[in-house]
């Protein structure tokens, strides 16, 4: 990496957004706060996810650009207000990953990377003074990217299954209670099963560490692009989804699956 060249270019945005904030700059830049961007950062973040997804790698180049454009704006609205500028940050964040990462900087031992996400959780949570070792996972995230931080963040701390089949073996166990809420119709029961099969099949993508939040998503566009071929060969064939049987959509699914 040009890191000198990169140092430069990051200099000459942290100059365009002063300039954009200051006397003779954009009116809209000028009102933003730290409140009003966040909706906007969110949308970057997942314009970020989207291009990894997609293996678009022109759209992630230019995604975490504006990522950085945020961050620039962030501590340039922070410096106004005399908070904190980039370099306190960056401060921040360099002396807290050579802390954190006591088996690269200094003399202890990680062989594997979970032992060492299991001293950064440790470190972190003494650093943090934190009571409990959930403690730190953002109630806002997505309910399947949280159920597996929490779960991470208990295995690290030793609660965790010893082998797979124990995992399956609590999944099945948490279907069967599902079926019994069901059949009992015990609506309170069964929608409490419902999570509980949902947070046992996070735990069974969390042993194996895939992330359940990507992968609900592929399937999102899955099951998006064969219901669209199903719309797409219904509509050549002047027909709507209304006037066609369950049979016709399902043949069209059938055919899709062979391509995607």
């Amino acid at each position: 990496m040009k890191k000198l060249d990169a140092a430069d270019k990051f200099i000459k945005l942290l100059e365009i957004v002063e300039k954009l904030r200051g006397p003779d700059g954009c009116p809209w830049d000028k009102e933003q706060t730290h409140a009003s961007l966040l909706p906007y950062f969110i949308e970057e973040a997942y314009e970020v996810m989207e291009s990894v997804d997609k293996g678009d790698f022109e759209t992630f180049q230019e995604e975490l650009g504006d990522i950085l454009l945020h961050v620039a704006l962030q501590s340039q609205i922070a410096s106004e207000d005399s908070k904190f500028n980039i370099s306190d940050s960056l401060d921040t964040v360099n002396e807290k990953l050579v802390r954190r990462h006591p088996h690269v900087f200094g003399d202890k031992k990680a062989d594997a990377a979970f032992e060492a996400k299991q001293n950064w959780e440790a470190t972190k949570h003494v650093e943090k003074n934190r009571k409990s070792r959930l403690d730190g996972v953002p109630l806002a995230l997505p309910a399947l990217t949280r159920a597996q931080r929490l779960q991470q963040k208990a295995a690290y701390a030793g609660f965790d299954w010893d082998n797979v089949d124990d995992v399956w073996a609590k999944l099945h166990e948490e279907v069967d209670e599902l079926k019994s809420a069901h059949e009992t119709g015990d609506m309170e029961n069964f929608k409490e099963e419902i999570g509980d099969v949902l947070f046992s099949v996070v735990n069974l993508s969390r042993f194996f560490d895939i992330p359940a939040e990507d992968m609900l998503r592929a399937t999102n566009r899955k099951f998006t692009t064969r219901f669209q071929k199903i719309e797409e060969e219904l509509k050549a064939k002047g027909k709507k989804l209304e006037e066609s049987t369950l049979e016709e959509m399902e043949e069209i699914w059938e055919r899709a699956k062979e391509k995607v």
